[in-house]
């Protein structure tokens, strides 16, 4: 009697353990497109990501750097103060998108230049994602708006 408590006890035990390491598999794979890591304009020079890596950059709008293409589409250029990074977006930018402006873009870094799928732009004068100030703290550019 008592073999057979035991032996059902493990089954549960195993039958729970392949059950959540099920569950986490499932979860991983439903969120492998959710999770966009950030980067500086520096760490992407420094280490160039591969061209399928989806992934977030975020800095200032170069000033005069905005070249308006045929179509939709616009090249600029995003820096942190210590490297720049040429980016391509094909869509209609945001409104508060201008030069010297913050903003972060997401999609993918290919022969040397940001392909971005997103443009995000700071949506008023005192608000800088937490991740640009960071970068230009870094750099030692960034200038603290008095918010007052």
């Amino acid at each position: 009697m008592k073999t057979l408590k035991k032996r059902r006890r493990i089954q549960v035990i195993v039958l729970a353990a392949v059950a959540l390491a099920l569950s986490t598999a499932l979860i991983g794979y439903a969120m492998r497109d959710g999770i966009n890591f950030f980067r500086s304009p520096s760490q992407v020079i420094a280490e160039p990501p591969k061209p399928t890596e989806v992934f977030r950059i975020g800095g200032l709008v170069e000033e005069g750097s905005i070249v308006r293409g045929q179509g939709k589409t616009v090249r600029f250029v995003v820096t942190d103060g210590g490297d720049s990074v040429p980016v391509a977006f094909t869509g209609v930018l945001p409104d508060l998108f201008t030069e010297n402006q913050g903003m972060i873009g997401t999609g993918s870094y290919v022969n040397g230049v940001f392909e971005a799928t997103e443009i995000l732009a700071k949506h008023d004068e005192t608000y800088m994602p937490k991740e640009v100030v960071d970068a230009l703290k870094e750099q030692g550019v960034y200038k603290e708006v008095d918010g007052g």
